[in-house]
């Protein structure tokens, strides 16, 4: 049963009156800039511009957290909206709770860039991390919806390119599958409404650009997980993109990879993101926390 703070969260968000359709998806970018963008750092942390080999970045570090691991954070919008600049504040928040430098990346964007431009970013953001002399097990990538799927094409793709795997990943309401087969596209239609099949297939077909959707990089539900670190995989029981979260877990345990996953009851799409709104959002801040320090430690 979700949180009385959830539910009230909830009230609230839906009080306010939506805002007239955007007229191109570059109005829609530029609204989530000036509404994200805009939100306060939390206590105690900075946020600073990185050119990360080429690649924009914001590094996101709390006082006193020099000899803090390393989260190479992937944002969410369907690999076609949102930055690092609109994350900035969630990232900082993630720095001062995971006791972390989090490094949020600001991978191109389709449709001026599609496949294999983000993956292509995000790799050469992990090597510049690397270059910067960080060990790989004080490395943790993470990302929400089409960035939990980045994280996940990360590892497939470092692997690829014989560099050394980072110490986890976290995959956090995870797109990982872009056929959008899953039958929860189905079954959460209506308890779903941010992210339904049609946008689904409207984002993949934007980032795909024709390239087949079984490509693990692409959909990294389709890989091979063997020897890949551990994961943590985080998802509402409400969400349509639910079975993605569930394959990749069966996914790499049958690979014989070390999988926490958690099923958040009556949690909506990237509920994470929200914290520390309300209690969920907090436990689930909390248990990446966790995570980050077992395996960098």
């Amino acid at each position: 049963m979700p949180s009385a703070e959830f539910l009230e969260f909830q009230r609230k968000m839906a009080a306010n009156p939506p805002p007239p359709p955007p007229g191109s998806l570059q109005e829609l970018r530029d609204r989530i800039e000036a509404s994200m963008g805009a939100l306060p750092l939390a206590e105690g942390t900075s946020a600073e511009p990185v050119d990360a080999h080429g690649v924009g970045a914001v590094l996101c570090t709390r006082a006193g957290g020099d000899d803090d691991p390393w989260v190479l954070y992937f944002h969410g919008g369907g690999f076609r909206m949102c930055s690092a600049q609109s994350y900035r504040a969630h990232g900082s928040h993630l720095a001062a709770a995971l006791r972390a430098r989090v490094l949020v990346v600001d991978y191109r964007l389709a449709p001026e860039h599609p496949f294999p431009a983000a993956v292509t970013d995000v790799v050469t953001a992990y090597r510049w991390v690397l270059d910067q002399g960080v060990a790989p097990g004080r490395i943790v990538a993470g990302g929400d919806s089409a960035g939990g799927g980045l994280t996940a094409s990360l590892l497939l793709a470092a692997r690829r390119d014989g560099l050394p795997l980072p110490a986890g990943g976290i995959l956090l309401s995870a797109w990982v599958d872009l056929t959008n087969s899953a039958d929860s596209y189905t079954r959460h239609a209506e308890t779903d409404k941010l992210f339904g099949r049609t946008s689904a297939d409207e984002a993949a077909g934007l980032y795909l650009a024709g390239h087949d959707a079984r490509d693990p990089i692409a959909s990294p539900v389709f890989g091979d997980w063997t020897g890949m670190p551990p994961l943590l995989v985080l998802n509402g029981s409400i969400e349509t993109l639910f079975d993605d979260s569930v394959r990749i877990t069966e996914t790499a345990r049958a690979a014989g990879v070390d999988v926490t996953h958690s099923v958040y009851e009556g949690m909506p799409h990237v509920w994470q993101t929200s914290y520390p709104a309300f209690p969920e959002a907090v436990q689930a801040v909390e248990e990446m926390a966790a995570f980050v320090a077992r395996v960098t430690g």
